[in-house]
């Protein structure tokens, strides 16, 4: 709100008022004309009786807030078990480019002079480890579940709650609620963030009727990492559609399906590091290019994109900062955090858009506990922002220790007041 009054003069127009705020970084500046005011006492309202209104969307916060130390310099980092099978990973087990994933990790940690670290990725003994020297703090990155079972990725901080060891990331509900993905399109359509048409099917249902708009995308109701989500689940007839429906019932079987409007145009994602009532930092918004893919391919982020190096999803398609007006970025931006916020994740997250014929912005996916990998999308966001791999760890590690400090009153450790980590250019600060 602007008060404009020195000793009842206007010192500002309504058009110099409109340029500075335009000036500040204000868009979505309007007009609504004047409002008349009347006085129920008879007085001279003077100047306020002939009000300018305007509204404008304030500009994000961006630059550096202050750096501080840690609230808990030992850190625990949880990881998948590289002994033991993994469905989700190509050959159903860790492979070398797995192996080199977490060695880029570790390399990247060791940067962070102001934290020491363990690791333990043994589940085996993995309780008893953890009961045995409870860990000050966990930056949990175990998203393969414990015993590398998908499903049960909300066991980690479970177990981690029961110990009442503080860590980083989602808490058990919210994994839950955003590994079914009905239950996040109904509460996305429930604050009016659009969702693309769908159809819930269980596969055991012989009498379901099957939606007949094509182009479709088939794919698992529950799960992540792009598991049953392949090239050939894009379907524009009905023989393909019951085709890829029962390869689903083959591969995945009693698992529900989802059958989705394709959404034929611009891919993007949100990236954000924070949380509610202290801030959010948001990365540069990401657009997927898929412009060097074989033609006749669909345009997908599935499991070839994710798993199989020989694939062409794997080596021809690339990520860049996305260059979209200002309206359309400040829609999938607050989007992101209202769906941040209902959905109670906690301090980083992934929200993944596209866009319908019509160029319609709608909801793909939530993705709490986002991919930590160096050569994942929230890592390519922070490098459009200036910020290196080392840095993007540190964000999460010092969101997430802000945020328990906050909860317990104080600071664990003496270790100074904890802050989020420096807000690279270009990223924006919402507060």
């Amino acid at each position: 709100m602007i008060v404009d009054q020195f000793y009842a003069e206007r010192l500002y127009s309504q058009k110099h008022t409109y340029d500075l705020l335009e000036q500040v970084g204000f868009d979505s500046i309007r007009n609504h004309g004047a409002l008349l005011a009347e006085s129920d006492r008879n007085q001279d309202l003077g100047m306020m009786a002939h009000r300018v209104f305007l509204t404008a969307r304030a500009p994000a916060k961006t630059g550096p807030p202050p750096r501080k130390g840690p609230a808990f310099r030992n850190v625990t980092v949880l990881l998948g078990d590289p002994r033991l099978p993994d469905a989700v990973k190509r050959g159903g087990h860790f492979n070398p480019e797995d192996i080199d994933t977490v060695q880029r990790m570790k390399r990247a940690l060791a940067e962070l002079g102001e934290f020491r670290f363990r690791f333990l990725d043994n589940h085996a003994s993995l309780l008893a480890e953890l009961r045995a020297d409870p860990p000050e703090f966990v930056l949990n990155l175990c998203d393969e579940g414990f015993n590398n079972d998908a499903f049960k990725e909300l066991h980690v901080p479970a177990i981690l709650e029961m110990l009442d060891v503080p860590y980083t990331g989602a808490a058990p509900a919210c994994l839950a609620l955003c590994y079914n993905k009905a239950f996040v399109r109904a509460i996305a359509k429930s604050v009016d963030v659009p969702t693309p048409l769908e159809t819930y099917f269980d596969p055991d249902d012989q009498s379901a009727t099957l939606p007949s708009v094509f182009p479709a995308l088939v794919k698992p109701n529950y799960g992540d990492s792009s598991i049953g989500i392949t090239q050939d689940a894009v379907v524009h007839t009905p023989e393909q559609l019951i085709g890829y429906l029962d390869k689903l019932r083959d591969d995945l079987p009693g698992r529900p399906v989802l059958i989705q409007e394709f959404l034929p145009n611009e891919e993007f994602s949100v990236g954000i590091i924070g949380n509610p009532g202290v801030g959010y930092n948001v990365l540069p918004v990401v657009q997927v290019d898929y412009s060097g893919l074989d033609p006749g391919l669909p345009w997908i982020l599935g499991y070839e994109s994710k798993w199989e190096p020989d694939s062409p999803y794997w080596s021809q398609i690339n990520y860049h900062e996305a260059h979209i007006d200002e309206e359309a970025k400040r829609k999938l931006i607050d989007h992101s955090i209202l769906l941040f916020e209902r959905l109670e994740c906690r301090d980083y997250a992934r929200f993944d858009f596209r866009t319908d014929a019509a160029g319609r912005i709608k909801l793909l996916e939530v993705n709490p506990n986002p991919g930590w990998c160096w050569d994942g999308k929230l890592n390519y966001m922070a490098g459009f922002a200036g910020l290196r791999y080392a840095d993007v760890l540190r964000s999460i590690l010092m969101v997430a220790q802000e945020r328990v400090a906050l909860r317990r009153g104080g600071i664990a450790n003496g270790g100074g007041t904890p802050s989020g980590a420096g807000t690279p250019n270009g990223a924006a600060t919402a507060r």
